[in-house]
């Protein structure tokens, strides 16, 4: 049986062609009843084409990409890595953060303990004479004073003995103070005042800082006394009857007088 095409410009046919043609071309033979005989002859059976898969496009279905197990484990590798890389940068941040919070507590904490060691250096008080005891009490009365009362407290000292400087603080006057003989006084740092009277020598100026324990003179008995001692005064300004009581104002800074 013989097939014929129209003359005119042949072209190949298309998958679609070629389907359809061996289709009818089946049909056509079972009809006649040949495909039975050619099923019984093998010769043939092997010259036959066999039949295509049909293309995506000619069934309709999308047709569905399948990644081998390498790349899909190069991806999952991928993916684990970004992971413990995001982690590791949560886990950094967190322990700078931590690491910051930390120094910022030491640092606040060696602050304050600076600011208490200064303040405890600022607080620190001695006595103005080491060693020595009072020989005449605060408001003692008598006619020895022109106030009728003792306005500070007496230093048992001979003459020449050294006088220190009570606690941290400034000259504010020195030289020759009257009854009080040789005097200095000097502005402490908690804002009050301390005199220091009868002296043989100064050894200190105005405007220069003195810090506790340090010497500024030497005992005497200048002024209105009846021998060498040192006379101490606290104020709460540097003029004469602004005076506190002077034995309470050193044990309050901790002197054991």
């Amino acid at each position: 049986m013989a097939f014929t095409r129209a003359t005119g410009k042949h072209r190949r046919p298309t998958r679609v062609h070629r389907t359809t043609a061996r289709a009818a071309g089946v049909a056509a033979l079972t009809t006649t009843g040949v495909i039975g005989t050619l099923a019984a002859a093998p010769a043939f059976a092997a010259e036959a084409p066999a039949a295509e898969a049909p293309a995506p496009e000619d069934t309709g279905l999308t047709p569905v990409v399948t990644l081998g197990d390498t790349v899909a484990a190069r991806i999952d590798a991928q993916a684990l890595a970004q992971e413990q890389a995001a982690q590791q940068k949560l886990a950094e941040e967190a322990a700078r953060k931590k690491a910051a919070a930390q120094a910022k507590k030491e640092r606040e904490a060696k602050e304050r303990a600076a600011r208490e060691a200064e303040r405890k250096r600022l607080n620190t008080f001695v006595a103005p004479i080491a060693g020595s005891y009072v020989s005449t009490g605060y408001r003692t009365g008598g006619s020895l004073w022109s106030s009728g009362s003792h306005t500070g407290i007496d230093f048992h000292a001979a003459t020449g003995t050294s006088v220190h400087a009570v606690g941290y603080g400034t000259v504010v006057e020195t030289g020759w103070g009257g009854a009080y003989g040789n005097q200095i006084v000097i502005k402490m740092n908690d804002g009050t005042y301390t005199q220091y009277g009868h002296l043989s020598s100064i050894g200190v100026s105005v405007g220069q800082k003195v810090t506790p324990g340090q010497q500024i003179a030497l005992s005497g008995a200048t002024g209105n006394v009846t021998g060498p001692h040192l006379h101490f005064e606290a104020r709460t300004s540097p003029e004469y009857g602004s005076d506190i009581d002077p034995l309470g104002y050193l044990r309050a800074h901790g002197v054991n007088v």
